[in-house]
């Protein structure tokens, strides 16, 4: 079977379209949104940029865990949040907003107990370029109104010094993804 490119590039657009959509925040969601257990957020570089990875999170009887693989940063610090919108469409990532946070309070670092339910503080590049981060995290959900499927992940340039309002200052967007379920 031959497909065509311009039926690829459809396609694509709809898969975009679909990604881009708000997650489901009504009291009656899906019964399979309340059964998710694992999702993942496959990262891609901005324009100009060299960052990609993988991020799964995983239901636990703590919270869900976070773990972050990243390559292509520049050693360091690098912002590491939840935005609002799972749009990458934007070659700089603005299409992703703001942090994700639906109770309208401070940004803070994930240790704190009032924060932007996305932030997650910091993931930290070793000098090969390379980055692991590993949260377990109260605030997100995969149902309700802290429901993080749908959502952009974001890893910025810079460190989030985690107290400047609203976003930490932590520069540009060097990869971006969206959460989705992940197969079970």
């Amino acid at each position: 079977m031959h497909v065509s490119l311009a039926n690829a590039a459809v396609a694509l657009g709809s898969l975009s379209l679909v990604m881009a959509c708000a997650p489901h925040e009504d009291a009656t969601m899906p019964e399979h949104e309340a059964d998710i257990s694992q999702a993942v957020a496959v990262m891609t570089p901005t324009e100009g940029n060299e960052s990609s990875g993988v991020v799964t999170f995983t239901l636990t009887d703590a919270g869900i865990t976070i773990v972050a693989d990243m390559v292509g940063l520049e050693p360091g610090p690098h912002g590491f949040h939840i935005h609002e919108f799972g749009d990458c469409s934007a070659s700089d990532g603005t299409s992703a907003g703001g942090h994700f946070n639906p109770e309208g309070t401070d940004h803070a670092g994930p240790d704190h107990s009032v924060r932007h339910v996305g932030d997650l503080g910091n993931i930290v590049a070793d000098e090969d370029s390379t980055a692991h981060y590993e949260l377990t995290d109260t605030h997100i959900a995969f149902a309700g109104p802290h429901s993080i499927i749908g959502r952009g992940v974001i890893v910025h340039a810079g460190e989030d010094d985690l107290t400047s309002q609203p976003t930490g200052a932590a520069g540009a967007r060097v990869a971006c993804g969206v959460v989705g379920i992940a197969q079970q």
